[in-house]
């Protein structure tokens, strides 16, 4: 009769487990990074051999790490069903960590989560009325600003409206500027020259130079 056994040998093996202690960090850090379909690609390549239902295992056995409250906080949601289904991200606006995420969106959700986690000096937002409520609720001396990314998207939008709506307006002034006949000046000033085309209150201005 055959008897097996092994000693628990710290920091090289552990209890209930196929791998060594190196080799399930190796797995992890792996997964960590790729996730489930990817580290199965990956890992035989390094001499590893785990499926994708492993690699999802081994993932989700990773404990999530303790993380502080930030001073300043980035919210935003995101669909996971658009139309359906939302959830909420918490951020540290200052390192870019994420925080927490949380079941659905909205200023009761938001709200209680800042209740429960004291310490959130600013808020990051975009331009939500439910977030803002939320923070006036659960902070009344918090600080809200815009994010940086909503702020350049809004102003993309408005200038590309206000190009958009004067289209023709470049188009005339550009072909008038082509059909004026260019005097050349030795002055460094400016001069007008009337556009026929868009009526005798539309002017073109010329600075610097002649015409080249």
């Amino acid at each position: 009769m055959r008897r097996t056994f092994r000693e628990q040998v710290p920091g090289v093996i552990e209890r209930y487990q196929r791998r060594t202690v190196r080799l399930g960090e190796q797995v992890r850090d792996v997964v960590r990074e790729l996730a489930g379909r990817a580290s199965a690609r990956l890992l035989p390549a390094l001499g590893i051999a785990v499926g994708r239902d492993t690699a999802v295992r081994a993932l989700l056995g990773i404990p999530l790490p303790d993380r502080v409250v930030p001073r300043v906080l980035g919210i935003d949601d995101f669909a996971l069903r658009r139309g359906h289904d939302y959830a909420t991200v918490l951020i540290d606006a200052e390192t870019g960590a994420r925080v927490d995420v949380l079941a659905g969106r909205g200023a009761g959700v938001v709200a209680g989560w800042l209740r429960a986690h004291p310490g959130v000096e600013v808020v990051c937002r975009d331009g939500s009325a439910a977030y803002a409520q939320a923070v006036r609720n659960a902070l009344p001396n918090g600080i809200q600003v815009a994010d940086r990314w909503h702020l350049w998207h809004g102003l993309c939008d408005a200038v590309g409206k206000e190009v958009a709506a004067h289209s023709a307006c470049w188009a005339s002034v550009t072909l008038c500027a082509k059909e004026s006949s260019p005097r050349p000046h030795s002055s460094g000033g400016s001069r007008s020259t009337p556009c026929s085309r868009l009526g005798s209150g539309c002017w073109i201005a010329h600075a610097g130079s002649a015409w080249r």
